[in-house]
Formats: structure tokens, C-alpha cells, sequence
């Protein structure tokens, strides 16, 4: 994960943001549009697009006996099944290339959440960061102490649960990439924390399971390490009539690249 984080995160803070993080209009719109383009690649070449057509017209062809034979009913549950028969089809037909441009959209979508959903703190502001303790670790919040960079100060003492968790208040005293450091039974475990300054890349999470390939802004934790997760409190980004937060870019970039590849399936002869 490690690994895949790094080169992901140099390739596409290589091709985010062209422009400067300020312009996040020209990412949003671009790279659903070519995601969209991409999944019709993927589905002209990956799929058995003569079946699908076929399938697709028995399709057609069982709804046009139910309008014309609608007066008789045994002839309607007929044609109804075997509309289920062909729909079940049809879906196994999509199930290869779906599979397969999961990864690069995923990837892709991820990138655009860790570039524009989150926003700088606030030279001033009070932020909580939370450790997450691995269960079988077998260490506990006494093991833990925080060492904290010029330009940030504690602002309550550590407070942990009994579930292994272990929280600190911090307040931001000046701007700048700040990177706090975690010392667990005699390892150290950096996170970063982006106050003031112009909109970039903001690190929110550091994980140590698959999910941190959904958050490639900072390298993920080793998978012997004695914690699962160091998270920053962050606020999300305004992006005027964009949707904002993970939730929002996601949801937005999905359906921006299904609307480019239904419009587009006719220019690239892709039957969906």
C-alpha cells in the first residue's frame, strides 16, 4: 500500500492541478469527462459487444410482445420472464469490464477527493488529532507521547479511551506544512497538518488497512506497526457550484463521467 500510495501520489500531483490548486473547476470537469472515455474504451474492447447488442434487442423485441399482446395474460408472464432471462444476461455482459475499470476510476476519483476536498486550518484554529491503537499491539495510550513542531501548541492534554484511543487538541499558531510526531513504544509516526496558506493537497488521514489506498496524501502506515490510524480534523473546501467534501466530489465525478459515456458511446461506436 506503501508503495502504491507513492507512485500514485507522484503521478497524478504530476497532472492534478495544471493551473494551481486554485482552479479546481478544470480538474472537476476534466477528469470525470475522461474517466467516462476511458470506461468506453474499456467497454468496446473488454466486452463482447455483439452479444450485448443481441441481448439488447431480445430485450426489445419480448417488451414489444407484451404491448401487443397485452390482452393475453399467460403470453405477458411469458414474455416477462424471459425479459428477467435477458436482463440477468445483459448484466453478465457488463460484469468483465466493470471489473475492470474499477481500479483506474477508483484510483482516479480518490486523487480528485485528496487534492480538492479539503481545505487548509486557519492560522488560529483548534483542530483534534486522533491515534487509533492497534489491539494487538499490546501497548496503550501511556505508551504514547507527542512531539509537536514551532508553530503548533498543545491545547489540552492528551485525552485517551479505553478502547485505545488517544486524542490532543492542537491549536495553530502559525501557517505553514506542519508535521507532528508520534512516538509509540519507541517508534515514530509523522503527520502532517496543512494551516493557512493557498489551497494544495491536504493530508487528513493516515491508515494502515486496504482503506488507505483511499487516502494516498501521505504514506501509509506499515503494516507491523503498533497503530491503525492517525487522523487530523479537517474542515472541507468550498468549491462555489461544486458539490464539496469526499461524499460530494465523489458523487459528483461518478456522475459526470456516466453522463460523457452515455453521450460519447455513439462517437466511439460503444454499445452499453
Amino acid at each position: 500500500m506503501k508503495t502504491y500510495n507513492d507512485i500514485s501520489s507522484a503521478i497524478f500531483g504530476f497532472l492534478m492541478a495544471p493551473f494551481g490548486y486554485e482552479f479546481a473547476a478544470f480538474d472537476l470537469l476534466l477528469w470525470p469527462v475522461v474517466m467516462g472515455v476511458v470506461a468506453l474504451q474499456v467497454y468496446k474492447y473488454v466486452s463482447n459487444q455483439g452479444a450485448i447488442a443481441r441481448v439488447k434487442s431480445q430485450i426489445t423485441m419480448h417488451l414489444l410482445e407484451i404491448r401487443l399482446f397485452s390482452h393475453d395474460i399467460l403470453q405477458v408472464l411469458k414474455s416477462t420472464v424471459k425479459i428477467v432471462g435477458k436482463n440477468a444476461i445483459y448484466l453478465g455482459h457488463n460484469m468483465l469490464p466493470m471489473v475492470v475499470m474499477m481500479a483506474p476510476m477508483v484510483a482516479l476519483m480518490v486523487q480528485l477527493v485528496a487534492h480538492y476536498a479539503y481545505a487548509p486550518s486557519p492560522p488560529g484554529a483548534v483542530e483534534l488529532l486522533q491515534l487509533k491503537l492497534a489491539p494487538e499491539a499490546g501497548v496503550s495510550a501511556a505508551d504514547v507521547t507527542l512531539e509537536l513542531p514551532k508553530g503548533v501548541s498543545l491545547d489540552a492534554p492528551m485525552v485517551s479511551t479505553p478502547d485505545g484511543q488517544a486524542f490532543w487538541r492542537l491549536r495553530a499558531d502559525a501557517p505553514g506544512d506542519h508535521v507532528l510526531k508520534v512516538n509509540v513504544a519507541g517508534e515514530t509516526y509523522e503527520k502532517g497538518w496543512a494551516v493557512g496558506g493557498d489551497a494544495r493537497q491536504i493530508p487528513v488521514k493516515r491508515l494502515r488497512t486496504w482503506e488507505a489506498l483511499l487516502y494516498p496524501g501521505e504514506a501509509a502506515i506499515p503494516a507491523a506497526a503498533p497503530i491503525v490510524s492517525l487522523e487530523m480534523e479537517m474542515h472541507t473546501r468550498p468549491l462555489a457550484w461544486f458539490p464539496e467534501g469526499e461524499f460530494g466530489i465523489l458523487m459528483w465525478a461518478l456522475v459526470l463521467s456516466l453522463v460523457a459515456g452515455f453521450a460519447l458511446k455513439g462517437v466511439f461506436g460503444v454499445t452499453i
